[in-house]
């Protein structure tokens, strides 16, 4: 199965994609563990996209597009994969569709953005272990302690309310008319994010049981 996973920053994707890669044996790849990868490698682009990184520019779609080509070609991805985190725009869709690559399904995972909020701005990080709480769904037994090495927990920047509503307004600016563009297609599903992390779960494998 060849799969994109869509959803804003918070609606889990990470999670699911986990969960999808050990029912189906498929490797779920992030843009960044991509151009990770290239880049221990030495390959020819992975030193390209080094150079932009090391002067704290953006590497370019192009690039990246590159890297993520000769990625998906490799034996890795032989029995499928799932994309999380590109496509992000419809130019980068269209450069996918250019490659060849044949997608079985895009799934959107759905949360509203209030929801989102919620979620991001409660998480408390650990400094020192890098454990994770969350203050309604995860909390420490002590608040602001974190209960495996007891240092104090903080609030990442990429977690505060007002860096999670700029990073949605981005998200539905540029990434959200993606579900148009692959609705077109008839290849994508939507799944409504649910409380519980297995309950999406559930749905996500029912939505992508007629992709099988």
């Amino acid at each position: 199965m060849k799969l994109i996973l869509l959803g804003a920053p918070g609606a889990g994707k990470g999670t699911q994609a986990e969960k999808i890669s050990e029912k189906y044996g498929i490797p779920s790849v992030s843009t960044g563990e991509i151009l990770r990868a290239a880049i221990k490698d030495n390959t020819a682009l992975g030193l390209e996209a080094k150079s932009y990184m090391d002067r704290g520019d953006l590497v370019p779609d192009a690039t990246v597009i590159g890297i993520i080509k000769e990625y998906l070609s490799s034996d890795k991805c032989k029995k499928g994969f799932i994309l999380d985190g590109f496509p992000r725009s419809i130019p980068q869709a269209e450069a996918l569709d250019a490659m060849g690559v044949a997608i079985d399904a895009v799934l959107d995972i759905e949360v509203e953005d209030a929801k989102i909020v919620e979620r991001m701005s409660g998480r408390r990080v650990c400094p020192v272990c890098g454990a994770t709480h969350h203050i309604v769904y995860n909390p420490p037994k002590t608040e602001g302690v974190c209960d495996k090495c007891n240092g104090e927990l903080v609030i990442r920047k990429d977690d505060a309310p007002e860096t999670v509503l700029s990073r949605l307004e981005t998200y539905h600016n540029i990434t959200e008319p993606l579900k148009d563009y692959y609705s077109k297609r008839g290849n994508l599903v939507i799944v409504e994010g649910q409380e519980k992390v297995e309950d999406t779960t559930k749905l996500v494998f029912e939505a992508l049981r007629r992709f099988e």
